[in-house]
């Protein structure tokens, strides 16, 4: 070997030495991490299906998503039989007037069947202005804005006009779109016991110097309940308190006050003492979609920056015109649907309590719940009631407290009262064969819970 140089041996040696070296200096390879692609791994889906495998295997059908073959009012067909309906919200039955569906034909003809986007890119048509003129002639406010949704106006506007110095205060039964809204926006929420505004005041005295703005949610009539609010005093307290004051009027639209304006015609309040207003087109209205009727500034912010406005589609003509033209025949009200309405929904209510039956907070308002406590014995019962012809859908946990499980009536302005008299002791005579069976009943509760 010459001065200053290594052998082949050595280099070899050598470079077998560093190789060593560098391979025992490198850690092994991780495996191969797994990932939750799967649909079924979604929370809650494990339970849904063990759900459905104990109904198939107690032969309890699915009372959910009843096909309906025909328009759907008082009565409605389902897998070939006539039944009689308590299932929709067609509370005037405008559904199935002439007019309505007049005026939803022609918008199409003239207008097509879609105005293809936002109405900020794609541009107004006449329809959208009139709709919403009325609706705020209606309220007694300034201006109005309509959405394509009904659960997209409230996520919309408040998710956009609060924020995270703000506070959002709703009533503990309040429709879920307004617990997402309050989500989006960022804002602190908080719930109240339903309709116990001594602990609403007592939230807003310990907490209103904290925020700089407060939301309070309400709906004027609880879709789940029956039962409605106490506005003189909701609008005192924002007032006081120097609040906004939203009612949520899905359910009080046709239904509340002498000609059916609502919650604040039935309380005797000046509208514009309410900051926002919002309702729906698919209950009295017959049609779908959404709206915010308020001051002129609050409708003209959410028209330029509410996203489920500014991002999604306008209404349709035909969905616009049919609740524009069902909103005029309310106004009219020439063939007194409101007053057959009213009349039918006390006598429901009369007729259930005479008939023992459980009617929890109803006041006669269209919706008349029929408490039971068990969720399985509420899908049983409406099972049963549809072998009868009478369809009545079940609510059930989680969508309400699993001791409240309840069905569901909702009474409109084209019912008789002989189909009134059926249903009732229809469900009266099932409800009793059921507490009849309730061990039964019981053990079968608990192999549908696994």
């Amino acid at each position: 070997m010459s001065k200053g140089r290594l052998s082949d041996s050595a280099l070899r040696s050598l470079i077998s030495e560093v190789r060593g070296k560098a391979t025992a200096a490198v850690p092994p390879a991780p495996e191969p991490r797994s990932y939750d692609t799967a649909f079924d791994t979604l929370p809650g889906y494990e339970t849904l299906r063990m759900q459905r495998a104990a109904a198939d295997l107690l032969g309890i059908p699915s009372p959910f998503f009843r096909t309906h073959e025909q328009r759907a009012g008082a009565v409605s067909r389902i897998a070939g039989r006539e039944v009689i309906n308590f299932a929709s919200y067609d509370y005037l039955g405008l559904n199935s007037h002439p007019a309505v569906a007049a005026a939803a034909k022609a918008a199409v003809d003239e207008f097509g069947t879609s105005v293809s986007a936002s109405r900020l890119v794609a541009g107004e048509r006449p329809f959208h202005a009139a709709l919403e003129r009325r609706l705020a002639e209606v309220h007694g406010v300034e201006d109005a804005i309509a959405f394509v949704s009904g659960h997209a106006t409230n996520v919309s506007a408040i998710g956009q006009i609060t924020g995270p110095a703000d506070l959002i205060l709703h009533d503990g039964l309040i429709h879920s779109s307004v617990i997402t809204g309050a989500q989006l926006s960022g804002a602190q929420r908080r719930s109240f016991p339903h309709n116990d505004l001594d602990t609403l005041e007592s939230i807003l005295t310990a907490e209103r110097d904290r925020w700089q703005r407060v939301l309070i949610v309400v709906e004027s009539l609880y879709s789940m309940d029956g039962d409605t609010i106490d506005l003189p005093r909701l609008v005192a307290i924002k007032q006081r308190f120097g609040a906004w004051l939203m009612v949520d009027e899905a359910h009080g639209l046709g239904v509340l006050g002498p000609t059916g304006r609502g919650i604040a015609e039935a309380s005797g309040i000046d509208p514009r003492q309410v900051d926002i207003w919002m309702g729906t087109m698919s209950k009295t209205l017959a049609s779908c979609g959404g709206y915010i009727a308020g001051p002129s500034a609050l409708v003209d912010y959410l028209k330029l920056t509410a996203s489920g406005f500014v991002y999604s589609v306008g209404m349709p003509a035909p969905a616009t015109m049919a609740a524009l033209t069902a909103l005029e025949l309310l106004i009219a009200d020439t063939d007194g649907r409101v007053a057959r309405l009213q009349a039918n929904s006390r006598y429901f209510l009369e007729r259930a309590r005479a008939a023992g039956l459980d009617t929890g907070l109803a006041q006669g308002h269209a919706i008349i719940p029929i408490i039971l406590g068990d969720s399985l014995q509420a899908v049983l019962l409406s099972n049963r009631l549809l072998e009868r012809g009478v369809n009545v859908s079940p609510i059930v946990h989680p969508a309400v407290p699993e001791k409240s499980a309840r069905l569901r009536c909702f009474v409109t302005a084209d019912h008789t009262r002989e189909q009134i008299d059926r249903a009732v002791a229809v469900i009266a005579e099932e409800r009793q064969q059921l507490l009849r069976e309730a061990p039964v009943a019981k053990r079968l509760s608990a192999a549908a819970r696994g």
